[in-house]
């Protein structure tokens, strides 16, 4: 990273480089310095402060005199208040040097928040390697691995903190050694004996070793579903004496995995992370982890830079999630920091799910992941069977089941499987009738206000039509393509086929889950469970049968991703049904696609690997990084030729820029353009810093127009 560390005087980077004074670089006048300045600290009496601030240019160290009186709390990992252009700001200090080449004199510190020292080494070493690969500020990734502070939470943990940062091992801390000699409960034979390399991968890991797999996962529920597989793993790790952190998309996961691991690990701490939970419940789970008083941690993508002390496995579950992604600058993905994580600090990696993701694959390939899955004998015993209604057969039988929503194979199983037990239905998008087009040419229909899609809601019992954008009633709509008024129904939502479903199977409990009425589990009873995709309930026992619905309309995504991620939520969604040999039956409503044939065959591994074979070819990610410069056309523009040097290496290629249309989600009162650039995985490192040089460079500029860089983002093409 090019580090320019001026105090309130200069500075320089690594490289020598000379750069402006901080109230320069903000377009202020010098400030005037006090003429008594503190008395500097006898030793190392430089500060080197990472600066809480949303501004590119100051995304570098700043160098800071110490004064003798604060010189024992300013440890490096404390939090800290300096003064840049004048006004006081948050920091971290990141080092103590003996000097500056700073070439000016320095501001003191202002203060020091905290005498606790909450970023370590590791957690710093990797979240500037994070800064680096996403292009993006090391603040605004600090922001994620140092939660806000809570000062009466903190006063609890003073005393083990100073031990900590004096090389004292807390009195309360666990001890590997003691872990790694008691005798481990007797437990259920392992889960992992049934995947092929399964056994050798926990051998492995209960010998101090860092293996690094993608596994397949069976089961989604009951007592061999995933969290017991992967709580096997951490059980592994824990003996071995060494910490674990588990990354789960959303909360559901993250409640199933907690429960599990604290029956895994009896009388052992496991901290909660989870944004949901509150600044309060969240800095005492990260104390723990910082003290030692847990060494296992589980949580959401926010909880990737989680401290776990001699950390020894770190578990992403469902990797191709977009939930993973994170929404925010940096922008990073959850599973690449656990790569980061497991490369950086020497640990071990599990990738796991009931799906493979084309980057997962691509690792694979290249040797740095061991493919761990069940064999064959396997899946055609524990997993369900799966019919498609778009096969020959299937058509023969029933013409009219390529057309129909809800085909004759699909309702014959509903109604069959309802004496068994549950049945999950699988709709594509909540709300009632969501999505509207014209009766007679049969194109979207659209507000004459702004252009928004036109939905059908459910209100109180009563049916109306309005703008999902900006919420106008249709009033007296007129298609535009042919003057039709009538409107029908491109797709329905959880809401109308839960009534559909209702009037179909009189007698029958419908459940529904979609929307803010997400639930975690549904009894063994016998009911029509109508849930959107990623929202499906857990049976215990699990479901009798499945119906997959609207297949096509997942399929048919404007996105790179359709076929991949229509799979991931197919596997996902029959995963919580009961075997074949338990009468556990699928069907899926779907135009013949690779994605079908693959669930019909369940084969996520190779239609993984046929996806990653077709984006080489095509040059497309994960085969390549990819680099997205987002805003005004002039802003884009001005960006691009900054970055020019950088473009224009050997192997990199643009595309655009072009105007990002509302129908990709974008909405805003000016004109937004997009610039895409494509590189080689070995050019990722100079073509980051070259992006974020330009960034930083054209932030100095008065009068630039700033752009959105992102790098690697799943949704972009």
């Amino acid at each position: 990273m090019a580090a320019a560390r001026p105090g309130s005087g200069g500075g320089s980077g690594s490289g020598s480089q000379r750069v402006a004074q901080p109230s320069l670089l903000l377009g202020f006048p010098e400030p005037v310095l006090a003429p008594a300045a503190p008395r500097a600290a006898s030793e190392l009496p430089v500060a080197r402060v990472c600066v809480e601030s949303p501004l590119p240019q100051l995304d570098r160290p700043f160098d800071y005199l110490v004064p003798e009186e604060l010189s024992e709390a300013a440890k490096p990992g404390v939090r800290v208040r300096v003064r840049v252009a004048g006004q006081e700001h948050s920091g971290l200090i990141l080092e103590r040097a003996e000097s500056s080449d700073a070439g000016v004199a320095l501001q003191p510190l202002a203060k020091v928040v905290s005498p606790a020292v909450v970023l370590t080494p590791e957690v710093l070493k990797v979240s500037t390697a994070v800064a680096e690969r996403w292009a993006g500020a090391l603040g605004d990734v600090l922001r994620f691995a140092v939660p806000p502070r809570a000062a009466r939470v903190e006063a609890e943990y003073l005393p083990e903190l100073a031990d900590r940062a004096a090389g004292k091992e807390p009195e309360n801390a666990s001890d590997p050694a003691a872990e790694k000699d008691s005798p481990a409960p007797p437990s259920s034979p392992s889960l992992w004996a049934e995947l092929q390399r399964g056994s050798a991968f926990l051998r492995h890991l209960a010998a101090g070793g860092s293996p690094r797999a993608s596994v397949q996962a069976v089961e989604g529920y009951g007592p061999r579903g995933w969290p017991q597989l992967v709580a096997e793993a951490i059980r592994t790790a824990r003996l071995s004496g060494r910490g674990v952190l588990v990354v789960v998309p959303d909360r559901r996961d993250l409640e199933r995995m907690q429960l599990v691991l604290e029956q895994a690990l009896p009388g052992e701490r496991v901290v909660r992370l989870a944004a949901e939970d509150g600044p309060s419940q969240r800095y005492r789970g990260f104390l723990d982890l910082l003290t030692g008083r847990a060494r296992v941690a589980v949580g959401t993508r926010g909880a990737v830079l989680a401290p776990v002390r001699d950390l020894g496995l770190v578990v992403c579950w469902d990797d191709g999630d977009d939930l993973h992604a994170e929404p925010r600058a940096p922008y990073f993905h959850a599973r690449e920091v656990c790569l980061l994580r497991s490369e950086m600090e020497g640990c071990a990696l599990l990738l796991a799910g009931h799906t493979v993701s084309t980057e997962t694959r691509r690792l694979v390939d290249s040797g740095w992941l061991q493919s761990v899955e069940p064999a064959r004998s396997i899946v055609r015993k524990r997993l369900p069977r799966v019919t498609s209604t778009a096969d020959s057969f299937e058509s023969a039988r029933d013409p009219y089941a390529r057309m129909a929503r809800l085909p004759h194979a699909a309702w014959q199983l509903a109604r069959e499987a309802l004496a068994d037990g549950p049945v999950l239905v699988q709709v594509a998008r909540a709300g009632y009738a969501p999505s509207l087009a014209c009766e007679r040419c049969r194109e979207p229909a659209r507000c004459v206000h702004c252009s928004g899609p036109l939905a059908e809601t459910l209100t109180g019992g009563a049916r109306t039509v309005a703008c999902r954008w900006c919420g106008t009633p249709s009033g007296a709509w007129a298609c535009p393509y042919c003057g039709g008024r009538s409107f029908r129904r491109s797709s329905v939502g959880a809401l109308r086929t839960a009534e559909e479903l209702g009037r179909a199977f009189p007698g029958a409990v419908v459940i529904t889950s979609s929307g803010d009425q997400v639930k975690s589990e549904v009894p063994d009873s016998p009911a029509l469970v109508v849930a959107t995709v990623g929202a499906e309930p857990v049976a215990p026992t699990g479901y009798a049968a499945a119906l997959l619905l609207d297949g096509d309309s997942l399929l048919s995504r404007e996105t790179l991703r359709a076929g991949e991620e229509a799979l991931r939520r197919w596997l996902n969604a029959a995963a919580l049904v009961r075997g074949a040999d338990d009468g556990g039956r699928v069907v899926v409503t779907a135009s013949e696609h690779e994605a079908v044939a693959a669930l019909v065959r369940w084969d996520p591994a190779g239609f993984a690997e046929r996806e990653l074979t077709v984006r080489k070819s095509l040059g497309l990610p994960p085969a390549v990084r990819l680099a997205a410069i987002t805003g005004t056309r002039a802003g884009v523009e001005t960006f691009a030729g900054a970055a020019a040097s950088v473009l224009a290496r050997p192997g990199v290629r643009t595309a655009g820029p072009v105007p990002v249309s509302a129908a990709a989600g974008v909405r805003t009162e000016e004109d937004v353009w997009r610039l895409l650039a494509f590189f080689p995985i070995a050019e990722g490192p100079e073509v980051s810093r070259g992006l974020r040089a330009a960034r930083i460079a054209l932030a100095t500029r008065r009068g630039s127009e700033p752009v959105q860089l992102r790098l690697d983002g799943s949704d972009l093409v």
